[in-house]
């Protein structure tokens, strides 16, 4: 799978009752005024209004878990919001036993997604002593709907109505409105189980442990610190409350709670029972908690209401300027991104979207790459976000104060994790940075939030970033940078450093990083001779074109801050390195840019990748080049496949459509190369393929799972599911199509 860090080396109150009005256009806040917590720009907007269910199920969220583990891949879909650090699944229709609760909840143990229970909290409704049977009125309505999972069930002359949303980005509000729709008074008692899933191995599986509380029941967990696994810290803490006096009593590891009182409903009359699920890391956040969930308790219907609120301007958000056909697949992107959405906990100080909660290796981190794409999708949503998973990112930019690597002062590191190294954390991954798309992230955002002290903030921050890149990664200091490795620990050998090279252009195994094709690493030195990271012996093509349109975007947000100098400066050093692109790394002989040896030869016998087409996007080809890069764009024995832009082109013999970054598709550099042939005038042919590309990769007109990629001749679905960044990107890429 993704080589991601040194470990993996092989790589719910009210229905909603009206629809969800889609928006004409983004109408952005006052400057600086919005935070994580209150996210949403959009406008009311010109679109008809749409039924309740218009976005009703985009995404298949039914299903219950085996066990405790997911497994790497999680196949049970989950929802969560607000940033919290569990999340649920709605039961499975095929399984009556699984009736009345929602699924889990699974939570992250730090960085490792486990379920806790295949279902926490199920009700039960009795009368005169005996359980009902909530199967006995047929398959119930099992809904996701924006921001809230819902189910409904019908059983003689009773309808119950379960709704589960995010409070706070620690605690799920989750409403049970019993409703008597018979001709008779209905005297019912309601209680609630749950049955813990323990982890198969020790010691994760006697980490967690039940307690009975005043108002409901929790689980404490023990230290755990098995690194590839499980981590906690013996403070973590699962706790149920309840609006309403209860009972519970404990069995082993299941627990039964019973409200203290029965209830009796005239008929036509109903009775809301309102809990909350909370789920903490520290003893600081449980007693903050404990205040917020009092606080949701005492408005229980009021939380609902302005969640619902909070999900239109959502929706609206990312639905603007989309064409009807295809507003659910951006509904789709927009509760992907959501549910990847973490908040700071441990060494993640900001906000920020994980690539995957259903990823074994990617539910507890934060990638540098990955949330610049992020941001830029986010944006049109949820602005304050956007801004926070940056910062989130930069939070851990290299001071040249720092004791461990000063040589990289201005380096963002490749990911963070909950915890660091020290902390006994593994997928922490300073080896390396990421490709340099900050400044357009920041500069996206600045576009939709109009927070120009987000980019006094950032300006230097960026400044530095770009510093770092010519100061350690250009071996030759000949204005064309390279990627590759820092001095660390895990970079003991060359192959290691060589590896390290490679996912710092985050196409991990793309050809042209083949050892075997001649790719090595060369030292770099300061002026005392000091070793100061590595460089791959080639000046690639992409990361020379994003470091180009990032110097420009500085450019731009100088300008914005009124620093005239600053903005002369960065737009000469963009037009020097637009120049170099154009003039040393385009082969007219094929018609493509490639990567360029540091002796400046061409490295044209690797083959063709996607990332010749990076230069279109960022503008920095020529009318001609870019004509001859349309070409290929274009041609179905190249890269316009059934399922168009492969990461090598079909006619390389390193072609693969299903190992990685060696075929599929994935759909920012997709983006990349629509978007760039729009920008020279071919909008057409962007047209065309965009359309042959979300209507063939598997399952985005579907209730399937945006992936992380697909393969280009099947449209198959490959690796990751529900995948953030490929999520971020549809929302610019659906805003452009119009097909």
């Amino acid at each position: 799978m993704r080589p991601r860090s040194p470990r993996v080396l092989t790589v719910l109150a009210l229905t909603l009752v009206v629809g969800i009005a889609p928006a004409a256009g983004a109408s952005p806040p006052a400057p600086g005024r919005e935070g994580p917590a209150r996210q949403g720009t959009a406008a009311p907007g010109a679109h008809a209004q749409l039924p309740p269910d218009a976005y009703a199920n985009v995404l298949d969220l039914r299903g219950v878990p085996a066990s405790a583990q997911p497994g790497e891949f999680n196949p049970v879909g989950v929802f969560a919001d607000r940033g919290a650090w569990h999340a649920y699944a709605l039961p499975s229709a095929a399984d009556p036993a699984s009736y009345g609760g929602f699924t889990g909840p699974l939570y992250i143990a730090q960085e490792y997604p486990w379920w806790l229970s295949k279902s926490f909290s199920r009700i039960r409704l009795s009368e005169a002593g005996a359980d009902l049977d909530l199967a006995a009125g047929g398959t119930p309505e099992l809904t996701s709907l924006p921001g809230t999972l819902r189910q409904v069930y019908r059983s003689r002359g009773l309808r119950l109505t379960l709704e589960l949303r995010f409070a706070t980005d620690r605690t799920a509000l989750v409403r049970a409105r019993v409703s008597n729709t018979g001709p008779r008074p209905r005297t019912l008692g309601a209680g609630w189980t749950g049955t813990l899933l323990r982890p198969d191995a020790p010691p994760q599986r006697d980490a967690p442990a039940l307690t009975a509380t005043a108002r409901g029941v929790a689980v404490g967990f023990a230290r755990v610190r098995e690194k590839w696994d499980y981590l906690t810290d013996g403070t973590e803490r699962f706790e149920v409350t309840h609006r309403e006096p209860v009972r519970t009593r404990l069995a082993g590891d299941s627990y039964r709670t019973e409200l203290a009182a029965p209830m009796t409903l005239a008929p036509g009359a109903s009775r809301t029972l309102d809990w909350t699920e909370s789920y903490t890391f520290t003893a600081a956040e449980r007693s903050r908690e404990t205040a917020s969930v009092r606080r949701v308790l005492g408005r229980p219907a009021a939380t609902a209401t302005a969640g619902d609120a909070r999900w239109r301007r959502y929706v609206a958000g990312v639905t603007a300027s989309v064409p009807p056909a295809r507003r659910r697949l951006a509904v789709k992107s927009l509760e992907t991104l959501v549910t990847n959405w973490r908040s700071a906990a441990g060494r993640i100080r900001h906000d920020a979207i994980s690539p995957s909660l259903s990823y074994k290796w990617f539910a507890g981190g934060v990638w540098a790459w990955d949330t610049w794409k992020q941001a830029v999708g986010t944006a049109r949503f949820a602005p304050g976000l956007a801004k926070s998973q940056i910062r989130a990112m930069f939070d851990h930019q290299v001071r040249p104060t720092s004791a461990i690597r000063p040589q990289d002062a201005g380096m963002v590191p490749d990911a963070v994790f909950h915890n660091d190294t020290s902390d006994g954390g593994g997928n922490w991954n300073e080896r390396n940075s990421k490709p340099p798309l900050a400044a357009w992230a920041v500069w996206e955002v600045y576009r939709r939030s109009g927070d120009r002290a987000f980019l006094r903030e950032m300006y230097p921050k960026l400044a530095a970033y770009q510093a770092w890149w010519y100061r350690n990664r250009d071996h030759d200091h000949d204005g064309l940078a390279e990627y590759g490795a820092t001095v660390d620990p895990a970079n003991d050998s060359a192959e290691q450093r060589r590896l390290a090279a490679a996912w710092e252009s985050g196409m991990d195994n793309a050809p042209r990083f083949d050892a075997a094709l001649g790719a090595a690493v060369v030292a770099n030195r300061d002026a005392s001779g000091t070793v100061t990271g590595y460089s791959l012996t080639q000046e690639s093509v992409d990361l020379n074109a994003y470091l180009a349109a990032d110097q420009g975007h500085i450019a731009a947000i100088a300008r914005a801050l009124g620093d005239g100098a600053g903005e002369r400066r960065w737009r000469a050093r963009a037009a020097a390195t637009h120049r170099a692109v154009r003039e040393r790394m385009y082969d007219a002989r094929d018609g493509w840019f490639h990567d360029t040896a540091l002796t400046g030869e061409r490295l044209t016998a690797r083959g063709r990748g996607i990332e010749g087409a990076i230069p279109l996007w960022t503008g920095t080809a020529s009318p001609a080049q870019a004509a001859a890069v349309r070409d290929k764009l274009t041609d179905p024995r190249e890269f316009a496949t059934p399922v168009p832009f492969p990461t090598v082109a079909r006619s390389s013999p390193h072609f693969a459509p299903q190992r990685y970054w060696r075929g599929p598709v994935w759909l920012d550099q997709a983006y990349f190369a629509e978007s760039g042939l729009r920008r020279y005038g071919y909008s057409t042919d962007a047209r065309t393929l965009t359309t042959r590309l979300l209507n063939g990769a598997h399952g985005l007109a579907a209730e399937s799972p945006v992936m992380e990629n697909y393969d280009p001749l099947t449209g198959a679905p490959l690796n990751s599911p529900h995948f953030s960044w490929s999520a971020a990107v549809l929302l610019p890429m659906l805003g452009e199509d119009r097909g």
